[in-house]
C-alpha cells in the first residue's frame, strides 16, 4: 500500500542528526524558527543566496581568496558561484588531521583480496602520486584520465589529481574501448591510468589489449601509468611511456600541498549520452561539487566521523565520484570490487558484517532482484551497524520498500534518492526529519528548487509531471566540454523550459507526505540500472552489422522494478532476423561498450519511425509501449512513415 509509513526516526535519531545541530544553528546565528523540514526546504529554495552562504560558513569552507558575491544574476545556467573565491576539494578531505592513525579506505575485492588504508598512509600514498605527476609535467588544468576498478589506486590517484588542481575523469574496465575512445579523446588527457584486467563472477577479464588499444588512440598522452590487478607482474609494452603505479608509491612524497583553484574550476569530467552523437562531457566544480557535498552527507545521508560509508559502484558511474565524499565528513569509505552475487546474494550483506558498514549504497534493481529471489539477509548476517540503505539507479518500486523492511532490516532508514551525473548528486532523497513511506522518495534536497511541471509550465502536486529545477544549484555543470557557447548544454536542459532545468524524469510530490515518486524518464536517453546510455551507441554499432538496415531502441522502466530494453530491427532486404544476427549484436554490444549496452530481447519490424525531419521517434514509441493514450503519445502528422506505428500499438499489448 502506498502512503504506508514503514519507519520513523526516533526523538534521538533525529536530535543526533546533522540536520538537526544545522537548524539550531541556523535559530542561533540567524534568528531563523524553521519548525519542520519543509519549512526548512522552503526557505532554502526561497532564499537560495543565504542558504548557500550558510553551508558555506557552517562548513568552515577554507578559502583562500574571499568571494566577492554569492551569485552572479542571469537566467540558468549563465550565473556563476561565490566568483573570487579560490580553494581545493581535496584540502577539504584532508583537514581531519586528528584522524591521522584511522582508517579512511577500506577495501576488499571477490578474490578475497583485503585492505585497509590509515588517514596517514593515504595522505603518504596521494602526496607520492602528485609528486610524481608533477614531476612529469602536469599542472593545474590538465586532464588524467582512468581505465581502473573500484579499487584504493583510483581514489588515491583522483585526490592527488585534484590536489594540484588537474581535472579527473574516469570509465570503469568492463567499457569497450570504442566507448571509452568516445568519452576520453574529447578531453586530450596528458596522462593515462590503467589496469591489465579484472575479475568478476569469478572469472579473470584480460583488458592489456583494450587498455594499448585506448592508449594508442589518444594522440595528447605523455604516460601511462599501469595497475598490475589482474596478473601482479604484468607489464605494458605501448609505444607511450609506462610507469607501474607501485613504482609510484616508492616515491618519497614532498609535503602535500593543495592548488587554489577558483570555486568555478574543473573537477572532474562526468558522461552521459544523448540520443545522437558523442556522449555528453559534462564539468563539474570545485566549490560546487565541494558544497553540494557537504549538504547532502550532512544533512541527507547523516554520515558523522568515524561512520563507514559503502556504495557499490563502478568508476564508471557517478556514483564512484560521490562515494569520494564522505571523506570529507572524516568518514571511512568502503569499496568492493567484483559482482555483489558472487557467490552468492549475500556476498554484500556479509560484508557488511564483516566490516561493520554504518551506510549501505546500492542500487535499485539489486534490491529488486533480491526480493525476487527470496533472500533474507537478515537470517544469514548480522546487520545491526547499518543504520540506513541508500538506493538509486532507478525508481524503487513499492514492494522493494516493504522487502527492505521484512527481509533486511526493521529499524533502518531507507534513503531512496534520485538525481544523476548531470549534477553528481541528487535532487530528492532522504530526511532523519520525516518518516518512510512505501513507494516515496522522503523529500526534496535542501537548496533543490524542484517541482512537478504540467503541460502548461504549471507546477502540480499529487499529479504526474516534468521534474523541473526552477533555480541554480551550485553543482550544476559549469560547462560541457567542446561545448564553447553552450548550446548542447542548453539543449541538453533548459530547450523546455527556457532558464529552468527539465531533467527528464516524469515525477509525482504527495502534498500529504511531501514524498517523492519517480516514474521514469521522459525522454529517449537509456536508464539502463543506473547507468545513462545514449541510442547513439547502441546505433553506431549495430550499423557494423550489414544484414540490420535500420534499428530503434527503448528502455522501459516497469512498475515493479524491472527494466526492458527492447531493440527493434528492420533488416535488409530477403535477409531475416536470424539467431547468428541475435548473437552477432548482442556480442558487438557487449565487447565495444558494455554488457549495459545488450537488449533484453531484439525484435523484427517492417519499418522504424521517423519524423518528417528524419529523427528517429524514440520518445513516442517509448509512450506507446508505456500505454500512454496514443494521441499523448505521438504526433501522426508530424511522422514520414506513419504506417510504420502500427507494429509498435500491437506490440504494446503484449507487454
Amino acid at each position: 500500500m502506498r502512503n504506508k509509513k514503514l519507519w520513523e526516526g526516533s526523538d534521538a535519531f533525529k536530535e543526533n542528526s546533522h540536520l538537526y545541530e544545522y537548524s539550531k544553528w541556523l535559530s542561533s546565528t540567524h534568528g531563523l524558527q524553521l519548525n519542520s523540514y519543509n519549512a526548512l526546504w522552503q526557505w532554502s529554495v526561497d532564499h537560495i543566496e543565504d542558504f548557500w552562504k550558510s553551508i558555506w560558513d557552517y562548513f568552515k569552507v577554507i578559502s583562500h581568496k574571499p568571494y566577492n558575491r554569492i551569485l552572479t544574476q542571469g537566467n540558468m545556467p549563465d550565473v556563476a558561484w561565490f566568483p573570487g573565491s579560490k580553494l581545493n576539494y581535496a584540502e577539504h578531505i584532508f583537514r581531519h588531521s586528528h584522524l591521522i592513525e584511522e582508517t579512511a579506505i577500506i577495501f576488499k575485492n571477490e578474490q578475497g583480496d583485503y585492505l585497509e588504508l590509515s588517514w596517514n598512509a593515504l595522505r603518504t600514498k596521494v602526496a607520492s602520486m602528485a609528486t610524481y605527476l608533477k614531476s612529469i609535467g602536469v599542472r593545474k588544468g590538465d586532464c588524467v584520465v582512468a581505465f581502473l576498478p573500484n579499487v584504493p589506486e583510483a581514489t588515491i590517484s583522483f585526490l592527488a589529481v585534484n590536489s594540484i588542481g588537474g581535472i579527473w575523469s574516469s570509465t570503469s574496465p568492463d567499457f569497450g574501448s570504442e566507448s571509452v575512445i568516445d568519452r576520453f579523446a574529447q578531453i586530450k588527457p596528458k596522462v593515462f591510468i590503467t589496469v591489465d584486467g579484472y575479475y568478476y563472477n569469478g572469472k579473470p577479464y584480460d583488458k592489456s589489449k583494450v587498455s594499448k588499444t585506448i592508449a594508442d588512440a589518444l594522440p595528447t598522452l605523455e604516460k601511462v601509468i599501469m595497475l598490475p590487478y589482474l596478473h601482479k607482474n604484468a607489464t605494458f609494452k605501448f609505444p607511450k611511456e609506462v610507469i607501474n603505479i607501485y613504482d609510484i608509491f616508492k616515491i618519497p612524497g614532498n609535503a602535500l600541498v593543495f592548488e587554489p583553484v577558483d570555486f568555478s574550476h574543473p573537477i572532474w569530467v562526468l558522461y552521459s549520452s544523448g540520443t545522437t552523437g558523442l556522449p555528453k562531457a559534462i564539468v563539474h566544480s570545485h566549490g560546487g561539487i565541494l558544497l553540494e557535498h557537504l549538504k547532502y552527507l550532512a544533512f541527507h545521508n547523516d554520515v558523522h566521523e568515524g561512520e563507514r560509508y559503502f556504495w557499490f559502484t563502478t568508476t564508471g558511474w557517478m556514483m564512484w565520484n560521490f562515494l569520494q565524499s564522505p571523506l570529507l565528513m572524516g568518514a571511512t569509505i568502503v569499496l568492493y570490487d567484483g559482482s555483489p552475487t558472487y557467490p552468492d546474494f549475500y556476498k554484500l550483506w556479509q560484508f557488511s558484517e564483516d566490516v561493520k558498514i554504518t551506510h549501505f549504497g546500492t542500487s535499485a534493481p539489486f534490491l529488486v532482484a533480491g526480493m525476487k529471489r527470496h533472500i533474507i539477509p537478515k537470517n544469514n548476517c548480522n546487520l545491526t551497524s547499518i543504520r540506513s540503505i541508500s538506493s538509486t539507479g532507478a525508481p524503487l518500486p513499492l514492494e522493494a520498500f516493504e522487502y527492505v523492511y521484512n527481509s533486511i532490516k526493521s529499524d533502518v532508514w531507507l534513503c531512496s534518492m534520485a538525481g544523476g551525473t548531470d549534477v553528481c548528486t541528487a535532487f530528492v532523497g532522504g530526511t532523519p526529519f520525516y518518516g518512510v513511506h512505501a513507494g516515496e522518495i522522503q523529500c526534496r534536497a535542501l537548496g533543490v528548487s524542484l517541482y512537478a511541471y504540467d503541460d502548461h509550465e504549471q507546477s502540480v502536486v499529487d499529479e504526474l509531471g516534468e521534474m523541473v529545477i526552477d533555480k541554480p544549484m551550485p553543482s550544476m555543470p559549469i560547462y560541457f566540454w567542446n561545448d564553447p557557447d553552450n548550446s548542447r548544454y542548453k539543449a541538453s536542459y533548459f530547450e523546455h523550459f527556457p532558464g529552468k532545468w527539465r531533467h527528464g524524469d516524469f515525477i509525482k510530490i504527495n502534498s500529504q507526505t511531501q514524498g517523492i515518486i519517480i516514474y521514469g524518464r521522459s525522454d529517449a536517453t537509456l536508464n539502463r540500472h543506473g547507468i545513462r546510455i545514449g541510442t547513439s551507441e547502441i546505433y553506431r554499432s549495430i550499423n557494423k552489422i550489414e544484414a540490420v538496415e535500420d534499428a530503434l531502441i527503448v528502455n522501459l522502466e516497469m512498475e515493479d522494478g524491472k527494466h526492458f530494453m527492447p531493440l527493434f530491427v528492420k533488416m535488409r532486404p530477403n535477409i531475416e532476423l536470424s539467431e547468428d544476427v541475435k548473437q552477432r549484436i548482442n556480442e558487438q554490444l557487449k565487447k565495444e561498450y558494455s554488457p549495459r549496452h545488450v537488449p533484453d530481447t531484439i525484435i523484427e519490424v517492417p519499418d522504424i519511425p521517423y519524423t518528417i525531419s528524419g529523427k528517429k521517434m524514440e520518445a513516442p514509441v517509448k509512450k506507446i509501449l508505456m500505454h500512454m493514450p496514443l494521441e499523448k503519445s505521438i504526433n501522426i502528422d508530424s511522422m514520414k512513415n506513419p504506417e510504420s506505428v502500427e507494429f509498435f500499438i500491437a506490440f504494446a499489448k503484449s507487454i
